[in-house]
């Protein structure tokens, strides 16, 4: 469970428990004090009835007892009983006597008044029993009201203790969101700075505990983005200072080349290795500048493009390989240099290290265009795809001295190309076998 939803939870839960608890005094206090006052207004009433009911027996010839207990139970769902002598007179809501508990009777039939709260014809009440000369006086008080508001003040304890729960994760949840943000932050700075926005900083933060923090990461991405900044200056540097004797050095081999067949085959060999490895020189040099610049895009290069005559002009006349157009791919507004840099260097890289390439496909990709090229190679295993991206990474091609082993730059130079558009490039397995290297470049470059 991620970490803000574990702060939620334990809102919720601590929340739950501390409602919880007051619910449940709440309950208990609330529950006592009113059972324990409608006991004693029962038990009162109570009293005064059994004086009237005793006073009815004494002086039979002032009173009607039957009367009276039909007075004294009223309309409601009360009843009222006398026994005496074994025999029952009620008067109000009828009920089964007989199935009183016989400890209450007991108690008052010895002289000392008794309650009870019971069932009594299937609702509750109080059963209160006082004593009387020769009998027993019982007086049933309904409790139905009482159970009702104790119903209504229990489901809005357990209602409020539900809400509190739900409120209690509600608030977790945006306290957790905010507690992390500047989590959120770093890891959204740290996301850029990895995919090479040097510029990507954290705002100031005024929290004693967030401020050094802030301060450290932004001082770090500082520290970065200069030490970057100074290397490619010095790759800029060097490649600039280098292309003077590297001039004198083409056009020297360009005089001994002239004057091959002058020469012994020993200094021939000579010059043929010394050829390659100044043009080799010469085209490294030319990559180190470029890899050397901004990687960021002017928007004075920004230009609508058409990908299909880009795409073609680059492939030109190369044999076997054709351009696949599918469907209508978009104009958008790229560097056109840039991007006709891209497809020069995939061409070049499969002609050097895949056995050429034998297809281009151009499509449209939402509002964007995606470019593929298939080569005639083996394929690329996929622990190296991303491998192949990165500078002088020449795979199984390190090392060797030919014509066409390249630096190791092609493909770096065509992923800054491609990132600085905000694209995608990746490496797939192509149906002929080999290896397919998929471009996709949004419609508008920020």
């Amino acid at each position: 469970m991620p970490l803000r939803w574990r702060v939620a939870v334990a809102f919720a839960v601590v929340s739950l428990a501390i409602t919880g608890l007051l619910a449940a005094v709440t309950w208990h206090l609330a529950s006592g004090f009113l059972v324990a006052k409608r006991e004693e207004g029962a038990t009162t009433q109570a009293a005064v009835d059994a004086r009237l009911v005793q006073d009815a027996l004494r002086y039979p010839s002032q009173y009607g007892s039957g009367d009276l207990l039909t007075g004294l139970a009223g309309g409601g769902d009360g009843t009222v009983a006398v026994r005496r002598h074994g025999t029952w007179t009620a008067s109000g809501r009828p009920v089964d006597l007989d199935a009183l508990p016989a400890e209450l009777l007991a108690l008052a039939g010895s002289g000392t008044p008794a309650r009870q709260r019971i069932l009594a014809g299937g609702i509750p009440v109080l059963a209160v029993a006082l004593p009387l000369p020769d009998g027993v006086y019982v007086e049933l008080a309904a409790l139905t009201e009482l159970d009702a508001t104790l119903r209504f003040l229990s489901g809005v304890l357990v209602a409020g203790v539900g809400v509190s729960g739900l409120l209690g994760l509600a608030l977790g949840g945006w306290a957790g969101r905010r507690a992390l943000r500047p989590l959120a932050e770093l890891r959204d700075a740290a996301a850029r700075v990895a995919a090479g926005d040097l510029d990507a900083r954290l705002p100031q933060q005024v929290d004693a505990d967030l401020a050094p923090l802030a301060a450290t990461f932004n001082r770090t991405a500082e520290d970065l983005q200069r030490r970057v900044r100074r290397d490619a200056r010095f790759a800029a540097d060097v490649s600039h200072e280098l292309r003077s004797p590297l001039t004198t050095l083409v056009n020297a081999v360009a005089v001994l080349r002239r004057r091959r067949e002058e020469l012994p085959p020993t200094a021939r060999q000579a010059v043929d290795l010394l050829d390659a490895d100044v043009h080799r020189f010469r085209a490294m040099v030319t990559d180190l500048l470029e890899i050397s610049r901004d990687e960021r895009l002017d928007p004075r290069d920004l230009e609508v493009c058409d990908v299909v005559d880009i795409v073609t002009h680059a492939v030109g006349s190369r044999a076997g390989v054709a351009v696949e157009v599918h469907g209508t791919p978009p104009k958008i507004v790229v560097d056109r240099r840039r991007l006709d840099r891209v497809v020069g260097n995939l061409l070049d890289n499969a002609d050097h290290h895949a056995g050429g390439a034998v297809r281009v496909g151009v499509s449209a990709a939402g509002d964007g265009v995606r470019i593929e090229v298939d080569d005639a190679g083996p394929g690329i295993p996929p622990d190296l795809r991303e491998e192949v991206f990165e500078r002088f990474a020449r795979g199984a091609g390190a090392g060797r001295r030919d014509d066409h082993g390249g630096a190791g730059l092609g493909l770096a130079l065509v992923a800054r190309h491609v990132h600085a558009h905000q694209g995608r490039i990746r490496v797939e397995d192509s149906p002929s076998g080999g290896a397919r290297v998929v471009v996709e470049i949004p419609g508008r470059c920020p």
